[in-house]
């Protein structure tokens, strides 16, 4: 090393006690530190054009001229392993050892194990998961509740396991390499892939992921880089790493033909991210007065621009040779109340119609109990074929100004809407804090896509005085009064205190905060959050 270099470190800051040793084991590190210094200046790079198109959204404006070329071309992503061509049925959840065993043995033909929206980042939580997964695999992995039931994977199950690291903009601050924290998407996928590819290479199925939050076709090619470069180091066969892309952004909605290109070599599908696209365009055109969309229980996906952009995605699929994959109906079923289980089946089943009508080859579920309702669905849609990459629409294509067109027939903003926004953000920020990515809120599951939604319309309808459907003009001091109103009906504790906080200045301040759980993720690991909590 030659004098005045930085050190080339890797530090663990996070507690190692119990198994959690066996995650991060030198030669682990070592990988991960590897990848780091290959992929952290390109992803900083990356980052900071992110925050340039925030500040001028007016270039989103149709789709990339300098990419026309790949549009037109003709070209197909390679194929797609065998066990990934029926995907009719997902379910999602976090990486818990309960819902990991009762996801793998729903039936679904796919289990996303989730790192990112579905799951709180705990040190606890993220090194756990990996040895729940990696346990998965190999069929070992149990788990016993309160109640003495045991839980353990069936040895049948067909479910393949995929797993959705964090995105590009999260970071790991409990492992620093070189003195900076580790990205969070690296973290995830690198240990994941570490430890099990000989695992999985042995049971048949391969390292598959679900690439969440993607901007821009030249984030998906830093994603191939990593891949390769996995690949290489690894010894495995070029193209074993498998991807699906969630369109989740609406500059991915400009680029899907770019993304599938860029990842040709690795990539078998995109996903219709419903939820933090809806986030993506409050946020991006938060200071277009014609952009203020109605309450979200009202922006279905047959408002046209949304209709749009799945149709879009199952269009550039096809095209391609790609799976499309349907978005997570929110609605969870109840085994308490007959009449919310009926609602929520019936309104699964007519959102998996939808989808099933016009293309798309599988879809998503959020719980056991949804899986043969929507099964049923496409099983009626596809028959004995494994999808319907076939299938095509016949009727004229789908523009830019068909995406970017936020008018909502009918829809209006209510003050049941505003309630409901405070309440699910409060609701929903506080639980993560204490450690639970997905929670059960009105009979929907709601996760930190949905929660995004609920802050940044408030934001929004703050900044632009709109009115509710009742008459009352949405301001600081309507939106400060319900807060207080919703504080108070929810149990106190300190997580709620620090995510009041953290909504307020959501909704109030500027910069507009571009991710909640970036500062709560901050307040959380410091001790200014208990400095913080002695103040309140």
């Amino acid at each position: 090393m030659e004098k005045g270099e930085p050190e080339m470190t890797v530090e663990v800051l996070g507690n190692m006690e119990s198994n959690r040793q066996e995650v991060l084991t030198p030669s682990t590190l070592e990988f991960l530190a590897s990848l780091h210094r290959r992929i952290e200046p390109s992803r900083q790079r990356l980052l900071a054009k992110r925050t340039e198109r925030q500040s001028d959204p007016e270039i989103i404006k149709d789709f990339l001229s300098e990419t026309a070329k790949i549009r037109e071309a003709s070209w197909t992503i390679s194929p797609t392993p065998d066990d990934l061509l029926d995907r009719r049925v997902e379910i999602t959840g976090p990486t818990d050892a309960k819902m990991v065993i009762n996801a793998l043995n729903s039936g679904a033909r796919v289990y996303m194990a989730d790192f990112e929206d579905a799951l709180s980042p705990t040190w606890a939580n993220i090194l756990d998961g990996q040895v729940n997964l990696s346990q998965a695999i190999e069929g070992t992995l149990r788990f016993v509740g309160e109640n003495g039931k045991e839980y353990r994977i069936n040895k049948d199950r067909q479910t393949v396991l995929v797993v959705r690291p964090r995105g590009w903009h999260l970071q790991e601050m409990h492992v620093r390499v070189d003195g900076q924290p580790l990205s969070g998407s690296l973290f995830d996928f690198g240990v994941y892939v570490f430890r099990n590819y000989q695992r999985l290479k042995e049971r048949g199925t391969g390292p598959y992921f679900y690439l969440p939050k993607l901007e821009t076709w030249e984030e998906a090619k830093l994603w191939n880089e990593v891949f390769e470069v996995t690949e290489d180091i690894l010894g495995m066969q070029s193209g074993t790493i498998k991807a699906t892309v969630l369109i989740e952004t609406i500059t991915a909605a400009l680029q899907m033909e770019e993304i599938l290109y860029a990842l040709r070599h690795h990539i078998v599908g995109l996903n219709a991210g419903r939820w933090d696209y809806l986030f993506s365009i409050i946020k991006t055109f938060r200071q277009s007065p014609m952009a203020v969309l109605p309450d979200r229980n009202q922006i279905t996906m047959a408002v046209p621009f949304m209709r749009a952009y799945a149709e879009l995605l199952v269009d550039v699929c096809h095209k391609r040779g790609a799976h499309a994959i349907g978005g997570m109906a929110a609605f969870i079923p109840s085994r308490k109340n007959p009449e919310v289980n009926r609602l929520a089946f019936q309104r699964v089943i007519e959102d998996k119609e939808r989808e099933a009508s016009q293309g798309f080859d599988g879809t998503w579920v959020a719980h056991p109990d949804l899986v043969p309702i929507a099964t049923q669905v496409f099983d009626q849609r596809l028959g004995s074929q494994p999808h319907q990459k076939h299938w095509r629409r016949e009727i004229d294509p789908i523009s830019a100004q068909d995406l970017l067109n936020f008018h909502v027939p009918g829809g209006t903003v209510t003050e049941e809407g505003v309630r409901n926004n405070v309440s699910v953000a409060l609701q929903y920020l506080t639980a993560w804090l204490k450690g639970q990515g997905a929670v059960g809120l009105f009979n929907l599951m709601e996760d930190a896509a949905t929660a995004e939604i609920a802050r940044s319309q408030l934001y929004q309808w703050n900044r632009h005085s709109t009115r509710v459907h009742e008459g009352a003009m949405i301001n600081r001091e309507l939106l400060e009064d319900v807060i207080r109103q919703t504080v108070e009906q929810l149990p106190a504790s300190r997580e709620l205190s620090i995510a009041r906080n953290l909504v307020w200045e959501a909704i109030f301040h500027e910069p507009f905060m571009e991710f909640i759980t970036v500062p709560a993720y901050e307040k959380w690991l410091s001790s200014e959050y208990l400095m913080e909590v002695e103040k309140l």
